[in-house]
């Protein structure tokens, strides 16, 4: 199945020049939803997993459905102030100022091998903090996981120098 004819692209979104991959069509559609989850695993099948982590807000829903599939535990990666017990937090730069993301400080235990999976990466700035969140909290990162890679950005290259292997379903060149 082609999973590029199952993402909408909305042009000059959130500004001018930008095309925006909406992965929402993708998840709407029973199949293209079922094929990309399946494509999303098998790289991972067998591996050591102990945990997906899956960053807010579309990585929530595909994390689960690849934690399910591996069966196991989800963790979710939520920007500052969402999550109600104590919380690890990691500031991070982007273009025009900084964000923060957290997670539980019991998400994630000692030596947990976590698989990070998000629906985008761009540029890798929320991808590396997350990294480096889970790793703060004891986890070993063994693979980031995306349905869409915009490699022109160079967000893969930079989580993969972090010795992080990537994989992606689709790349949209010139993005």
């Amino acid at each position: 199945m082609d999973l590029k004819s199952a993402i909408r692209t909305i042009p000059d979104y959130p500004k001018p020049g930008i095309m925006f991959r909406d992965v929402t069509t993708l998840i709407g559609d029973a199949r293209a939803f079922r094929v990309a989850v399946d494509r999303m695993v098998q790289p991972w099948a067998g591996a050591k997993i102990d945990r997906v982590a899956g960053t807010e807000a579309r990585g929530f829903i595909l994390g689960g459905a690849v934690a399910h599939q591996l069966s196991v535990g989800f963790t979710p990666v939520r920007k500052r102030g969402k999550l109600p017990h104590r919380t690890l937090i990691e500031e991070y730069e982007l273009e025009y100022g900084q964000d923060a993301i957290e997670i539980h400080v019991d998400a994630i235990q000692e030596n947990d091998r976590v698989l990070l999976v998000d629906d985008l990466i761009a540029t890798g700035g929320t991808a590396e903090a997350s990294i480096r969140l889970l790793q703060r909290a004891g986890a070993t990162v063994v693979g980031a996981a995306f349905v869409i890679d915009l490699p022109d950005l160079g967000g893969a290259k930079r989580i993969e120098a972090m010795g992080v292997p990537v994989s992606s379903l689709v790349q949209y060149e010139g993005d």
